[in-house]
């Protein structure tokens, strides 16, 4: 080649970098559809591709619900299952293919059970096995799972909370039936007290898997052997100063480069109400941080760095981190939070460091429920809601930020009412609309009107209400709102048809 042609090349090199960096910089989310779950609330959600479909599964208080997701983001239902004894919450779900034949392996956290579903061709279920906890498995109140492929098995690891804590570790037969392997009870060196987080490295052929532990307040990394037995490498505690794991709570890993990350966050224990569920209540508050270690070539972990919360970020409460994409040289990362009710977008470098990108506040918590999934070229995020009174399960398309400086939002809600509703009911109707604005402050303006046009064209619409949002925050938090929903579980029975534009002007 060339001393022309190596030019062209690094300088097309050089500025696709560019542009990638310019992207992720500037991404944000956009929500694409929401659908109902059956259950009380989504605590767990994860996807998974079959046969170039792709499906999600929303795990909450009785059951899970299936969807096929599409391109566009848009979720469809397809089936919802029973759980075990209609306990639950199902937590730590995850799908994978054993030998040919796809699972769903299911954290039964309240039936004190791991149950395996066979993912059908449609994307619904059907259990085949059911692995019920003894004095020696640790599997009482199991909220984690991850599977670790070998180089001629499959394997589950398990981890517990409250009475039984501990990691445990099945072979995963070809009927997806699960064989116990080996059990480690939590004691004061490690951290498997609530592994709600759990991630895998492989690192020059051996693997080594992280756990957090929520009640011990630090991590802990382990040697997985081809038997799927496991011995514990290193334990990282939590401090009043520079680390942050009070509560550890998720855990994820990329590779950048010939560098190996676990990204760590918690929930502080300061957010939980509850009295005696925290087991150590003399802790130290000193702010909410995503905390990143490096790993060893044996395995171990260093602190490595720190992303600490302020106004600029939404990290309080965060229960689920999930890689978006990754390159070589950087990761994007979204964090889901419960007390900032908010997703948050980071990106990683390739030198370990975290930076704060966007965030979309959502006006719903989430905790556990947050999935990302790639269709093409696009990435998605799903998330669950963790309000009772919602029971929503929301999609999002991760996008660069499109620029909405100096604009604001309106969202006009057209509508017309039954011809069996009386006047009273229909004069109650709009005071309730129009009392929203009392009820929402985010709702920065809301006039309404009746339909005055004689062109014939209104389709029968006969009432036009014009919200007006500073940005698009404000409209997730409406949309998601009790006094919303409340609004719409009440005047719904009497409308007719409804229609609803938004529109983004100066």
């Amino acid at each position: 080649m060339n001393s022309i042609k190596k030019g062209i090349l690094v300088i097309t090199l050089l500025v696709s970098q560019i542009c990638l960096a310019q992207v992720s910089d500037d991404l944000m989310l956009y929500r694409q559809d929401f659908k109902k779950i059956s259950g009380t609330n989504t605590v767990s959600v994860t996807s998974y591709e079959k046969d170039g479909s792709h499906y999600v599964f929303a795990g909450g208080i009785g059951n899970v619900d299936v969807y096929r997701l599409d391109k566009t983001g848009t979720l469809t239902p397809i089936s919802n299952h029973e759980l075990h004894m209609k306990k639950g919450p199902a937590r730590g779900m995850v799908a994978d293919n054993i030998n040919g034949t796809d699972f769903l392996f299911v954290a039964n956290k309240h039936g004190n059970v791991i149950e395996t579903f066979k993912i059908l061709d449609n994307g619904s279920l059907e259990r085949v096995a059911l692995v019920e906890d003894t004095d020696d498995t640790h599997l009482g109140t199991a909220i984690t799972l991850q599977v670790v492929h070998m180089k001629k098995s499959s394997f589950l690891f398990i981890g517990g909370l409250e009475e039984t804590p501990g990691l445990s570790s099945f072979k995963i037969e070809d009927d997806g039936k699960l064989t116990h392997v080996q059990s480690m009870k939590d004691n004061e060196t490690i951290h498997t007290d609530g592994i709600i987080g759990m991630f895998v490295h492989k690192i020059k052929g051996k693997t080594f898997l992280y756990t957090g532990g929520f009640q011990d307040n630090g991590v802990s990394s382990f040697r997985v052997y081809e038997n799927g037995t496991f011995k514990n490498i290193n334990n990282i505690s939590d401090n009043t100063t520079d680390r942050y794991l009070t509560g550890t709570y998720p855990v994820t890993g990329v590779t950048l480069g010939n560098n190996n990350y676990v990204i760590v966050g918690h929930r502080h224990h300061k957010y939980y109400k509850r009295g005696g569920f925290i087991k150590r209540p003399d802790f130290v508050y000193h702010g909410d941080g995503v905390s990143v270690f490096k790993v060893t070539k044996k395995g171990a972990l260093i602190p490595h760095s720190v992303l600490k919360d302020d106004e600029n970020t939404k990290l309080q409460g965060q229960t689920r981190i999930e890689v978006v994409s990754t390159d070589n040289n950087e990761a994007v990362l979204a964090v889901g939070t419960r007390d900032d009710e908010s997703i948050q977008l980071l990106k990683l470098n390739k030198d370990g460091v975290l930076s704060p990108i966007n965030y979309l506040e959502t006006g719903y918590s989430i905790y556990y429920g947050l999935r990302s999934h790639k269709i093409g070229d696009d990435n998605f995020l799903i998330a669950g809601s963790f309000r009772f009174d919602l029971g929503k399960i929301v999609s999002y398309k991760i996008a660069p930020k499109t620029n909405r400086d100096g604009k604001v939002l309106r969202h006009m809600v057209n509508l017309t009412y039954k011809e069996d509703a009386t006047e009273e009911q229909v004069n109650k109707a709009v005071d309730a609309f129009v009392n929203l604005k009392n009820e929402i402050p985010e709702i920065a303006n809301l006039e309404w009107g009746l339909n005055d046009s004689t062109e014939g064209h209104s389709k029968g619409l006969t009432h036009c209400f014009t919200l007006t949002f500073n940005d698009e925050h404000a409209r997730e938090i409406y949309l998601f709102h009790k006094a919303h929903l409340d609004l719409v579980n009440k005047i719904g029975p009497i409308i007719a048809d409804v229609l609803v534009l938004d529109y983004w002007t100066k």
